[in-house]
């Protein structure tokens, strides 16, 4: 049995749950996201706690946490750093940037142009940093969870498919409902604000729990069957008649990671092709590109993709 994943998510979901109300599936995603050491991009309207997420997130995790606001004249030395000449001492010293830390919040990622967001490649990708030629190894822990407006287009830079393809999940986070909002508004009558986290008791858990939790999903057993049906959802992506572009290789590795970690917090230590399929949509959705005509027909990553599933034969 899958017993320290299952806590890890509980208590992170609990724990977050003091801040943020609801949005308990955006909640497991993000959890899953850190299980698998990877990175998510956030995605939703203004003002429904992306940012405070991910903040509570850093705290509860116990884990060193940075930021980065967005804007067209960030440079790539605004994030990773960059060598500084001390006069005094006549040489060089490293300036290290937000990217040295466990947890980072790159908040309204599409409003960083290229030549930053470029910069970000290598720090997703191999977990270091390259500065002056010189490689900088980054935390064991870092990851990365950027957030972006879907409805606000002036003034940002799209990003380009191989950053998408950096990120494990692409997490839509929606509106609250109509009981939620009114919890929200119950919260800070009696005294919330969001400004002060610091005065919200958390309850933290330690860098051992989240590594015993990692351990744990990655030791879940998938039968060779499971493996074959990741990589034709995958492949079929790329064939796929309303598509331009499906899920590289990168994809089915990741959609494997999630589908153990997805089957861990449901306390198995085997796969199943349901861990599969609840994990499809955040994986993929931000890596497939809809060809035009379809896209004027209303048609959605999240629609291509349950039908790609439907079609993919499941393994007895």
């Amino acid at each position: 049995m899958a017993e320290q994943a299952r806590h890890f998510a509980g208590h992170i979901e609990t724990q977050l749950g003091r801040v943020i109300v609801g949005q308990r599936e955006v909640l497991r995603q993000v959890a899953t996201v850190l299980l698998c050491g990877g990175h998510a991009l956030l995605e939703g309207v203004p003002g429904i706690a992306k940012t405070l997420m991910v903040k509570s997130l850093a705290r509860v995790c116990a884990l060193r946490f940075q930021r980065v606001q967005c804007a067209p004249d960030l440079m790539p030395a605004d994030v990773t750093g960059g060598s500084v000449y001390n006069m005094a001492a006549g040489s060089f010293s490293l300036h290290r940037g937000p990217v040295f830390t466990d947890l980072l919040l790159v908040d309204e990622v599409n409003r960083m142009p290229p030549r930053t967001q470029a910069a970000l490649l290598e720090c997703m990708e191999e977990r270091q940093v390259t500065i002056d030629g010189t490689g900088h190894a980054l935390s064991e822990w870092f990851s990365v969870f950027a957030t972006q407006n879907p409805v606000e287009f002036e003034g940002t830079y799209p990003l380009p498919e191989a950053q998408l393809d950096r990120f494990l999940f692409k997490i839509h986070v929606d509106y609250p409902t109509a009981e939620e909002e009114s919890e929200i508004l119950e919260r800070h009558q009696s005294g919330f604000d969001a400004r002060h986290l610091e005065r919200v008791e958390l309850g933290t858990v330690d860098a051992v729990l989240l590594a015993a939790a990692r351990a744990e999903a990655q030791a879940v057993r998938v039968e060779a069957e499971l493996r074959s049906y990741i990589a034709s959802i995958v492949r079929r992506t790329r064939d796929w008649p309303s598509l331009t572009l499906g899920g590289s290789p990168r994809a089915a590795v990741c959609l494997l990671q999630a589908a153990k970690v997805q089957a861990a917090l449901d306390g198995r230590d085997y796969l199943i092709p349901d861990d599969v399929k609840v994990m499809a949509a955040p994986v993929l959705r931000h890596r497939l590109v809809i060809r035009p005509e379809a896209d004027l027909e209303g048609l959605t990553p999240d629609r291509v993709i349950a039908e790609i599933v439907a079609h993919v034969d499941v393994p007895k």
